[in-house]
């Protein structure tokens, strides 16, 4: 059911939930919404008419019933006043809450882990632990939102970041000539936002103009032949210490072009949050890619879009230093 329109009307149950015993409302409350169910009234919540749902609630109405309380199911079409896209609303509006309980859990769980070298054995196996627990809860969500709320982006991505902290050290973690990356297929996780766009970008500009990418799922993906991964679990190139992937590409591929340094500075406050360089460009760059990632679900479409802003955004900063060096 995740991200369908409803095929035909909606379910609405309506229910009067008697005084006694005391923890029938709380049960009944969670009940609902464990099924992503939205209320649009006191009492009257809504999901899109589909077989499970209408199971689901008729569950639920033998429950109210069998406690001694009143509850109707009916299909229902909105004519007047409330307006599907009003409905539909709802449920963003709750899958997004949820959402942003997930980032909020996972920002917690990642405090404390910027900095350092790396992780000992037992702060590992305590990430790992969370990831598992967060990426349970994600799927649940998922599993609830029937009209695909945009914040499941920024969920997905908390997590995937503590995946990367939590993953062990590669062997890959060498440094690589250009010449030894011309020619690969670039992999990274769906759904690309700033590092992973400017990290596209700073391959096929700086190191392969004839690169291509392949983007997968977050996790399990087991790379072919001639693949090289960036910004994922176990990846080649990705989060290291308090450093981006952008930053790591940089220091591994020893790329040294002046320019690339604040923007390096502007994805690093952009995409870890925590205002090391507090570049004052950094929020205008923010809404831009927040801004294309609405606008294009596509991941080459995305590509190609954040592509010609950081052509723009290396020019500038390319010509500002040559004016300053003039000037100098």
């Amino acid at each position: 059911m995740v991200g369908t329109e409803p095929k035909g009307p909606w379910l609405l149950l309506i229910h009067q939930i008697p005084p006694a015993p005391a923890y029938l409302r709380v049960r009944i409350w969670r009940k609902l919404q464990s099924l992503g169910a939205v209320a649009i009234k006191n009492s009257v919540y809504v999901l899109p008419a589909t077989e499970e749902a209408r199971e689901d609630f008729e569950w639920v109405v033998r429950e109210v019933t069998e406690q001694g309380g009143e509850a109707s199911l009916c299909e229902a079409r909105f004519v007047e006043g409330l307006r599907d896209d009003q409905v539909e609303a709802l449920f963003h509006a709750a899958r997004d809450a949820d959402y942003g309980r997930i980032v909020e859990e996972a920002q917690k769980v990642g405090q404390g882990l910027r900095g350092g070298r790396g992780l000992v054995d037992d702060a590992r196996a305590r990430l790992q632990s969370d990831v598992i627990r967060l990426r349970r809860q994600l799927a649940e969500i998922v599993e609830i939102d029937f009209f695909a709320a945009p914040g499941r982006d920024a969920a997905e991505t908390a997590i995937a970041r503590l995946e990367i902290v939590a993953a062990p050290p590669s062997a890959a973690a060498a440094r690589l000539r250009r010449d030894e990356l011309r020619g690969k297929v670039w992999v990274t996780r769906r759904g690309i936002h700033v590092d992973r766009i400017a990290s596209a970008w700073l391959i096929r500009r700086f190191i392969d103009p004839r690169a291509r990418f392949k983007f997968v799922a977050a996790k399990g993906y087991r790379p072919e032949a001639g693949e090289v991964r960036f910004d994922m679990f176990a990846a080649e190139f990705t989060h290291e210490r308090d450093l981006c992937t952008f930053e790591i590409l940089l220091e591994r591929v020893e790329l040294t072009d002046p320019a690339l340094r604040p923007i390096a500075e502007i994805v690093h406050d952009v995409d870890l949050k925590d205002g090391k360089f507090q570049r004052i460009e950094a929020p205008g760059i923010d809404r831009l890619i927040a801004g294309l990632a609405m606008a294009h679900k596509d991941d080459d479409d995305r590509l190609a879009r954040g592509r010609a802003i950081f052509d723009d955004l290396y020019e500038y900063f390319r010509r500002k230093r040559d004016r300053e060096g003039k000037s100098g």
